[in-house]
């Protein structure tokens, strides 16, 4: 074995008994009192309602995907707003046209009112 694996070696070896013994050591002094109300499936002690197959709204999905693809322009727009006044004005015209085409998605989504949450 070449020496230059040993340090990852010893590494893989103490990250593995740190959370073998973690497991361990907590499953030794952890408090242990279980009552029928802690066994429930719902630990708040409220009785659970109905069935857990509850089938959602295809609009709760769209509204999460809109939610994403918005979220993921501010994710754009920031180092581009940190580096602004190095960047030139080709860069701010691409970015123009990225909001742009951000917003015809967005009244596109509005007009077709997948923001209605009925």
């Amino acid at each position: 074995m070449p020496s230059q694996y040993l340090p990852v070696l010893i590494f893989l070896m103490v990250a593995t008994a740190f959370g073998i013994g973690s497991l361990l050591l907590g499953e030794l002094f952890r408090l242990k009192r279980p009552y029928g109300e802690k066994l429930m499936p719902y630990e708040s002690g409220n009785r659970p309602v109905g069935s857990a197959h509850v089938r959602f709204s295809v609009k709760f999905y769209i509204i999460a995907m809109l939610f994403v693809v918005f979220d993921v322009e501010a994710v754009f727009l920031y180092p581009w707003a940190l580096v602004f006044d190095t960047i030139g004005l080709y860069a701010f015209s691409e970015m123009i046209i990225f909001i742009a085409i951000l917003l015809i998605g967005y009244i596109y989504a509005w007009r077709k009112e997948a923001f209605v949450w009925d």
